[in-house]
């Protein structure tokens, strides 16, 4: 499966049930509503049957439902949103993609533009954020922290939290090679690939340079000269690896970036 794929079934697969962080009903709310059975009748015709943990197929769990609450689990014709709630976007910044959880993004942050913040460290971010360094209309940009530059692949949900604390929630833009975590909000834009340890453009990001962001038309752009885009990565040069003995080393060393699943290469 790839992030094509992703993007794909995003496209086709609506957005039924409204849930915190993001939405306005809980998982409570959810289980009451008929839980993940309710929500696997609704998507019936877009579920291939298979067998599941519990030993009964999907198809049999649908059978079994009784009850859906469509004020919390919408019908597929009445959805929250059409599309699923992650977007993958690309450009000069992302040439194997990037995602987004659009459905946690205020929509007047789906298009924004500005200054780049960049940081090496998730640690470095935070320490801006939280001493009131970052300004309305910033693009923070956090390297290093990908499958490989981690290494393991961090969430940032310190650096999302912060930036919401501090009231700019839907006022600046987190762009990163690392991950979030599933309570992140905003416009929050992870598994950039390649990773900057990979030598992917993210690691050649400078402050000021305007980034461009465009969640309708997926796009993730830089904007500065591909010249001097290139001519910045012939100067780039890896940086030391964080962790230089066990797992994590051998992790490091042999690890993917994020667009390919962050396995291991043998």
């Amino acid at each position: 499966i790839t992030l094509d794929d992703f993007d794909r079934l995003s496209e086709e697969v609506p957005h039924i049930a409204s849930i915190r962080p993001n939405g306005e009903h809980f998982m409570l709310d959810l289980h009451r509503a008929g839980g993940i059975p309710a929500v696997l009748k609704v998507l019936e015709d877009k579920i291939r049957d298979a067998k599941t943990v519990s030993g009964k197929t999907i198809k049999e769990i649908i059978k079994e439902v009784k009850y859906i609450d469509h004020k919390i689990i919408r019908p597929i014709d009445k959805p929250v949103h059409k599309e699923a709630g992650l977007r993958i976007l690309r450009g000069n910044l992302a040439p194997r993609g990037a995602v987004v959880k659009l459905s946690a993004v205020d929509p007047k942050m789906y298009r924004h533009q500005g200054p780049a913040r960049v940081f090496n460290s998730e640690e470095e971010a935070l320490e801006a954020i939280v001493n009131g360094e970052i300004e309305e209309g910033d693009v923070i940009v956090i390297r290093y922290e990908g499958p490989a530059g981690g290494p393991g692949m961090k969430e940032m949900l310190a650096p999302t939290s912060a930036i919401c604390g501090m009231g700019l929630g839907d006022k600046v833009a987190l762009i990163t090679d690392g991950r979030f975590s599933g309570g992140s909000r905003g416009p929050c834009i992870g598994h950039v690939s390649p990773e900057a340890m990979a030598g992917g453009p993210i690691a050649v990001v400078e402050d000021g340079d305007i980034i461009s962001i465009d969640m309708i038309a997926k796009s993730l752009h830089l904007k500065i000269p591909e010249e001097e885009i290139r001519e910045r990565l012939s100067r780039w040069r890896k940086p030391e690896v964080k962790v230089k003995r066990g797992y994590l080393a051998r992790y490091a060393r042999l690890v993917t970036s994020a667009d390919e699943g962050a396995i291991l290469r043998y």
